[in-house]
């Protein structure tokens, strides 16, 4: 791989940061609650999983058990 000097590798780096298309405030807003909607689902669902597997669990077991 051919070196560039410091000043070239700046120039580059300050074109590619140029081409850095940030989002709007609305992008983030709205993506941050898509976020919080999605995580708060998926505690959701693995909390009934956990439930039914905890209920099937201590049939099996009990059934065997006692």
């Amino acid at each position: 791989m051919a070196k560039t000097n410091p000043f070239q590798f700046i120039n580059q780096v300050r074109a590619e940061v140029g081409k850095i298309v940030w989002p709007t405030r609305r992008e983030t807003i709205l993506t941050t609650i898509m976020v919080f909607i999605m995580a708060t689902l998926a505690a959701i669902f693995f909390a009934i999983v956990d439930l039914l597997i905890r209920s099937g669990l201590q049939g099996v077991l009990g059934f065997f058990g006692s």
